[in-house]
């Protein structure tokens, strides 16, 4: 995708500032005369792909989940972030770059929409007009479910406005900001098509405005819209599932059918990943800090491939964890004594040498902390997406920021028509096709796989989650799965267990061959480990404590716009 990087006005939130939010790129003229031929529709229009509208704010959202620890915190009592600190607030930089970040798009596409009737009046045919309107919907719509899905009730504004207007307005009911979202949703897809023939861009679609639409259904709780925009774009009959799992995640992967919505990085363009999350994903071996690290809940949530959690299966073996597990599992954890970037990967402190399988010789071993303190606390380092190439190009890495594929639309319609209890062989269908094809196999060969069967709603709903959670993992989807299902307050209420100290897990759990778990984790209904067990029989030890209260199922409104806005009102608890 070739977008062209204009520069962004200096203004703030349209309720933040008293600027006029006629101010523009000095690349692009003023409202007065912009918006007038389609090659200013589309300059304007590009600036809606600018990667930092569509990224959490600061740092992925996976790590506000149990699927998900950080040395640091393990290392400092009280250094979850605050998201699992339990202090969010209407000062922190989370609240408001999200916050931000939303409205500043939104004005945007504010601007566009008032503005696009000139293109009409100048003569820009009517079918790009139209095309260009449902991308300033699609951006709006999207942004305003966020908000919404983040603070519940919040401020909506169609139109730029003065700071003395935009101070009268208060929060307004969700279902109503829910109702404008729809609006502009269904406008997007009867606007934009359902591909760009001869195109080398990457634009927003029908499809992905069907799949967002259903996405954020799904998250108000609006099964049947959910439903019904998720079938519309399986039926669309464009999308397919990628045939190899890991590939679809690796940086070379561009063009894919199964991408439905992405924002596209390019080192020609210099829109990489940033270095930091670079630097933390990869081995120390290879000059990474290997930091960022699954955790232990998300290693014990993979079934095995008996199709039953680890504490039911007679296959798994806590010595082994990879073992006997769905393919996914060894796609998106890194095996123990398998090859990853270059090294042989062995976290054991009894591995003082492992093999360079780029020199061919051993070496010392970096990734355990027996050499190396700072090694992975937990043993595990993220494999999905992750390979050699990360090294290359001074370790520019240009992996598309995947926002929707279509495994998610799929699942996604699974569990509207479950919740409300329409369970047809068609749901089954949905959720083998994506289970199947971590096995490498058609949904139809179901001797070669775990299919699921049909059953009642509440043993369909727990499939699905765990489906889900198995899917996609470093994906940015299970915080909001977790508010969703109202599991956060249980599921992000506890510890990160992590490893002995070198001497004490040498001593107490690889010399008495019981690497790497003494025991096998148990697994509740919720698909939630508990590692107690192993804890109090003194193998292993715990991280900072994860603090999640039931006020932080919404979040407050940033304390600026509460100072500013007489009629702004905060959320319960803060």
């Amino acid at each position: 995708m070739k977008i062209n990087n204009i520069l962004l006005a200096s203004v703030s939130l349209i309720i933040m500032s008293c600027e006029s939010m006629d101010i523009v790129p000095s690349t692009q003229g003023n409202t007065e005369s912009w918006y007038t031929s389609e090659t200013e529709l589309k300059m304007a229009a590009n600036e809606f792909y600018i990667l930092g509208y569509w990224q959490e704010p600061l740092i992925s959202s996976e790590q506000w989940t149990d699927n998900f620890t950080y040395r640091l915190v393990n290392r400092n009592p009280g250094s979850n972030g605050c998201v699992l600190d339990g202090t969010v607030n209407g000062q922190q930089y989370e609240v408001y770059a999200l916050w931000q970040q939303d409205y500043k798009l939104i004005a945007r596409t504010n601007t566009m929409l008032e503005n696009i009737e000139k293109s009409r009046v100048s003569g820009v045919p009517e079918s790009v007009v139209n095309r260009y309107e449902g991308e300033a919907r699609f951006s709006r719509a999207c942004k305003y479910a966020e908000l919404v899905c983040y603070f519940g009730d919040v401020p909506y504004l169609s139109n730029t406005e003065t700071i003395t207007e935009a101070e009268q307005n208060g929060r307004m009911p969700k279902n109503e900001v829910i109702a404008h979202v729809y609006e502009d949703f269904d406008k997007a897809i009867e606007y934009l098509p359902v591909t760009y023939s001869g195109s080398s861009e990457s634009r927003f679609t029908k499809g992905a405005a069907l799949a967002m639409k259903a996405r954020f259904a799904l998250y108000f709780g609006d099964y049947d819209t959910c439903a019904k925009a998720a079938k519309q774009c399986i039926d669309l009959g464009i999308y397919k599932l990628e045939p190899d799992y890991a590939k679809l995640f690796l940086q070379k992967t561009k063009v894919n059918d199964e991408k439905i919505f992405v924002i596209p990085r390019s080192i020609e363009n210099s829109i990489i990943l940033d270095s930091w999350f670079v630097k933390n994903d990869l081995p120390r071996n290879c000059g990474g800090y290997g930091s960022d690290n699954p955790s232990w809940d998300l290693l014990a949530s993979f079934l095995c491939t008996d199709g039953l959690p680890i504490d039911e299966s007679p296959l798994f073996n806590p010595r082994r964890p990879f073992d006997n597990r769905d393919p996914r599992c060894a796609m998106t954890i890194v095996p123990f004594n398998t090859e990853h970037c270059g090294f042989e990967y062995d976290p054991s402190p009894a591995a003082k040498m492992v093999m360079n399988y780029t020199t061919g010789a051993m070496q010392k071993n970096n990734d355990t902390r027996i050499i190396n303190q700072y090694a992975s606390y937990n043993g595990l380092l993220w494999k999905k997406g992750i390979d050699a190439t990360w090294m290359d190009n001074g370790m520019q890495v240009e992996t598309d920021y995947i926002i929707m594929r279509y495994a998610d639309v799929l699942l996604m319609y699974a569990e509207a028509m479950v919740e409300q209890n329409k369970i047809t062989d068609e749901v089954v269908k949905c959720i083998n096709m994506v289970r199947s094809r971590a096995y490498g196999v058609n949904y139809t060969e179901t001797n070669s796989y775990p299919a699921v069967k049909l059953g009642s709603q509440e043993e369909m709903r727990k499939t699905i989650r765990i489906e889900r959670r198995m899917e996609f993992a470093k994906e940015n989807l299970r915080y909001m799965d977790l508010i969703r299902w109202k599991l956060a307050a249980k599921a992000l209420n506890g510890y990160n267990y992590i490893m002995l100290q070198p001497a004490e897990l040498l001593n107490n759990v690889v010399n008495k061959n019981l690497w790497f778990w003494s025991m096998t984790p148990q697994i509740d209904d919720d698909g939630c480990a508990d590692f107690s067990a192993l804890f109090n029989a003194g193998l292993c030890t715990t991280g900072a404590k994860r603090i999640f209260p039931e006020r932080q199922y919404l979040w407050p409104i940033p304390t600026h716009d509460l100072e500013l806005c007489p009629n702004m009102t905060n959320n319960p608890g803060y």
